[in-house]
């Protein structure tokens, strides 16, 4: 971190597509996969950050997550139980830093506009609007949306919220 000089917000967006497996589906490799890109980078990224901010006694953490950690899903076991360990990490680790300055939080989020997950060529179709039908909003989320709340949470603006999973998935928690 040295080189990389100070760290006052990081931000974690960590992604693996679903292998859309079930329970009883699900091989050894596919859970490691699962856990190896979502979870055990989060302690890559944070440990070193760590140090300086509580030295300092400010710092901002948010992981970008996914609402599958506050609401299973079918075919998705490896997946929620992934996005289920961030936020499980974040309320442990804001457990040891809250009080010292930092502030860690996850947003929870699910539906939200991107070139890989929802293109505008998927969320256009009428299969698409079908699926949109648990979501209570009705629609995806724009980026700049879910920027905003990334933006909040980096801002000394949220200094009162710490170790939270937020839900941003237009009701769908």
């Amino acid at each position: 971190m040295e080189t990389a000089g100070t760290v006052d917000v990081l931000i974690a967006n960590l992604m693996a597509r679903n292998n859309r497996r079930t329970a009883d589906q699900i091989d050894d490799a596919d859970w490691r996969r699962m856990f190896d890109v979502m979870v055990h980078p989060l302690i890559r990224l944070a440990r070193p950050a760590l140090p300086q901010m509580l030295a300092r006694g400010r710092g901002k953490i948010v992981v970008i997550g996914r609402a599958n950690g506050l609401r299973g899903t079918s075919i998705r076991s490896a997946y929620s139980a992934a996005r289920g360990a961030q936020i499980a990490y974040v309320r442990a680790v804001d457990a040891e830093v809250a009080a010292r300055g930092v502030c860690i939080n996850i947003i929870a989020q699910n539906r939200v506009s991107n070139p890989t997950s929802y293109p505008p060529a998927a969320t256009d179709s009428s299969e698409f609007a079908a699926r949109l039908a648990d979501v209570p909003i009705g629609r995806v989320a724009r980026r700049d949306e879910s920027a905003a709340l990334g933006l909040f949470l980096a801002s000394a603006k949220s200094n009162f919220i710490v170790g939270q999973a937020i839900p941003f998935a237009g009701g769908w928690v």
